[in-house]
């Protein structure tokens, strides 16, 4: 059941790269994308869950919640969706599928019991991001500064994921899903102010700029965005690396290209080559390969 929703999960966020991007287009910038898409989602659960507990037992479980707040949310979507503005969202998506293999080296490297990450699942993360790597090779590359850099951001996407992947797993045996859904919304929203002006100028927009808004393709996909790619996503995310783990969960993510490409074929009327239905079919493989047996963490 949890790998279902896993890759109910990921099959949405795959479609969020062609939605950001269309947003982009239309004139919102990377933070103002982000700080929609949380405050739509943090309203949606207080007003579900208004009796949800509030505070964590401990000081120091606050301040991982803090951690993940910024690194799953603010910072995390800041990076990706600036990555959008420089280079395609297939190549984006491309490039966060790291963060599996990043999320599978940390745990290596903070677990204390001595177990080893099975080789299977080191296999199935080199077939999956071999085709990753084939996928990224039917493009263009990153031929430009432009490019270079909307990769680079998409990098550090990649492993603020797998810190969040690393630091929510454990709160998820202490916590309850909808109380640390919550958090990672609240404290999303709030590291935003970091960006100063630019957070100023968003929450702005809701006065300035209503023509904006209220174009219905920035409407709905905000909408999209914030009710079910992150209340409803995060919901059942958070759940699924609490169930299978989060070297497990994180090894779906690798389906995201595969999403991406093929809402960016219908929508954006982009080509699929063999080079990205070849590497697709390692994509299945190593994802088969790695959850096909329970995993620790």
């Amino acid at each position: 059941m949890y790998h279902l929703l896993a890759i109910l999960t990921v099959c949405i966020w795959g479609t969020t790269f062609v939605s950001t991007k269309m947003l982009l287009n239309e004139g919102l910038s990377p933070v103002g994308i982000f700080f929609f898409r949380f405050l739509l989602a943090y309203a949606g659960i207080c007003l579900l869950w208004p009796h949800e507990k509030r505070f964590c037992r401990s000081v120091r479980d606050e301040l991982l919640m803090l951690v993940a707040g910024v690194s799953g949310g603010s910072l995390y979507f800041y990076t990706e969706n600036t990555a959008l503005r420089y280079t395609k969202a297939g190549s984006v998506s491309v490039i966060v599928c790291l963060a599996p293999l990043l999320t599978a080296l940390l745990a290596a490297a903070g677990s204390s019991s001595g177990r080893r990450i099975p080789v299977r699942l080191w296999a199935g993360s080199v077939f999956a991001f071999g085709g990753v790597v084939l996928m990224l090779g039917s493009g263009d590359g990153f031929t430009s500064y432009s490019q270079l850099r909307g990769g680079l951001l998409a990098f550090l996407a990649a492993l603020l994921w797998a810190v969040y992947q690393t630091v929510v797993k454990p709160l998820s045996d202490r916590y309850s899903t909808l109380m640390l859904t919550r958090k990672v919304f609240g404290y999303g929203l709030l590291s935003s102010l970091f960006f100063g002006a630019d957070t100023v100028r968003t929450a702005g927009c809701l006065t300035t700029c209503p023509e904006i808004l209220a174009r219905p393709v920035v409407c709905w996909n905000l909408l999209f965005l914030g009710l079910v790619a992150s209340l409803l996503c995060y919901v059942l995310w958070n759940k699924t690396v609490e169930k299978l783990g989060a070297v497990v969960s994180a090894n779906y993510i690798y389906l995201n290209p595969l999403i991406t490409c093929l809402f960016s074929y219908i929508f954006l009327q982009e080509h699929l080559t063999l080079s990205v239905l070849a590497g697709g079919g390692l994509v299945l493989v190593g994802v088969y390969m790695a959850v096909s047996r329970p995993l620790y963490l």
